[in-house]
């Protein structure tokens, strides 16, 4: 996804439990002609781990003839995770990729030192109408890979670790959690889960990472005094245990890790270390420097004023 500079939604209420460190509510915003809900980066909680963006997209219906419609745009610094719970996306990059991901895949786009990509509704879809429902998040990559050379993988539903615990249904969809490992490559530790909790359930949150939040998708949990419904994240405090409630059945996604090493500066779809490399690639982009998106070389998102 493409994102504008201005990503600062605040903190919406102050925690009483002590485990939680920030509460966090999605801030609309419109990418591709169509409404998301984002979570990060936020006025008071900019990253968990390392997961700099976090996009909740749809549910949307698209009516014959419409669709998505994400334009070729950079990216540098981080690598990209799309996850969806219904619809399709055509996926097209520099590299030469061209993907559908579809309902339970993963797809992981390193960016590196400098990556194109566009997103949209394929010409069949477009034409019957369809549905869109999903997550995109960024995990900015460590100092020694910020420059790595890009790549792209897909992984199929089939290939990401299932289980059960306490009655709810987990997917490891990156890093480890609940002695599971997701066969996705990941840079830094971390870990990034899709969870099913019936009503009256409860989890306990993976210990193990310093960072660590969980996001409402559908239904309602708890923690403590705190109550969270479709669209807000509980960032937790490090260290000790953590338990969520299901207060009805409930969609949640688990995600944390280990803190960044060193700060990170953020500028529209660029993540860098380094104010003076986010404006070569400001430059870059302006003057063509980036390479095209292969099948997808007629349009493009400008670079924001």
């Amino acid at each position: 996804m493409s994102i504008t500079p201005a990503t600062d939604p605040s903190c919406s209420s102050c925690p009483t439990t002590p485990s939680i460190a920030s509460i966090v509510d999605a801030k609309a915003r419109d990418v591709g002609g169509f409404k998301v809900g984002r979570l990060l980066p936020a006025a008071a909680q900019r990253f968990v781990g390392p997961f700099a963006f976090f996009d909740h997209m749809g549910p949307n219906e698209f009516a014959p003839g419409a669709g998505l419609d994400v334009r070729p745009h950079p990216h540098i610094g981080l690598a990209t995770i799309t996850y969806l719970f219904e619809g399709e996306i055509t996926h097209r990059d520099s590299l030469g990729s061209h993907q559908a991901i579809r309902p339970g895949d993963i797809n992981w786009m390193t960016a590196g030192r400098g990556i194109v990509h566009s997103e949209r509704t394929s010409p069949v879809l477009r034409e019957s109408g369809s549905r869109i429902h999903g997550l995109q998040l960024w995990v900015a990559l460590p100092l020694a890979h910020e420059e790595t050379a890009p790549e792209f993988h897909h992984h199929p539903a089939g290939t990401l670790p299932a289980l059960e615990r306490e009655g709810a249904r987990i997917r490891v969809l990156a890093g480890t959690a609940y002695g599971e490992t997701s066969p996705v490559h990941t840079f830094s530790p971390l870990f990034y889960v899709d969870v099913a909790m019936p009503a009256g359930g409860t989890l306990p949150i993976p210990g193990a990472y310093e960072e660590r939040a969980a996001y409402v998708v559908e239904g309602a949990i708890g923690c403590g005094a705190e109550h969270a419904t479709p669209g807000r994240m509980l960032v937790f405090t490090s260290g000790g245990e953590v338990t969520l409630r299901a207060d009805s059945d409930s969609r949640i996604v688990l995600l944390g890790g280990a803190p960044l090493d060193g700060k990170r500066h953020v500028w529209w779809n660029f993540v860098s270390s380094s104010r003076e490399r986010i404006e070569q690639a400001k430059r870059d982009w302006q003057e063509q420097r980036f390479p095209q998106v292969t099948g997808d070389e007629v349009e493009l998102i400008p670079l924001p004023e």
